[in-house]
């Protein structure tokens, strides 16, 4: 990114800090996207609760977050697709986890554990 050389600036070091800090225009619009996706209520229940279950069925996290099957499954779709969560296949059951460790960290701040120790491990 280039700077109009004759726009005046307060603090020109701090303006190449904030540049740099940036970094790749295209990283900024890829998690734009994805907080977009979290910004949703009923995808961010299922975020966390997939991250105080660490892994789960999707009849679990219907009837963890009061959705139906089929709310949850079109959720789950559209976390998938932006690689939020994976599938983990155990015999005929389909279990998911969060696949991104950044919004695992997150979500862990954002709503950190019960100090009853219950979804510690």
């Amino acid at each position: 990114m280039s700077i109009d050389p004759g726009r005046k600036l307060i603090d020109p070091e701090r303006v190449a800090a904030a540049i740099d800090g940036l970094g790749d225009r295209a990283v900024i619009d890829e998690w734009a996207r994805r907080f977009s996706v979290v910004a949703d209520p009923s995808r961010l229940a299922l975020l966390v609760s997939i991250h105080y279950a660490r892994e789960i069925s999707v009849t679990d996290l219907a009837a963890a977050t009061g959705m139906t099957d089929t709310a949850v499954s079109q959720a789950l779709r559209l976390l998938r697709a932006h690689g939020l969560v994976t599938p983990h296949r155990t015999g005929r059951v389909v279990r998911y986890r969060l696949a991104d460790a950044t919004v695992h960290e997150l979500i862990h701040r954002v709503r950190p554990h019960p100090a009853n120790g219950s979804a510690d491990r």
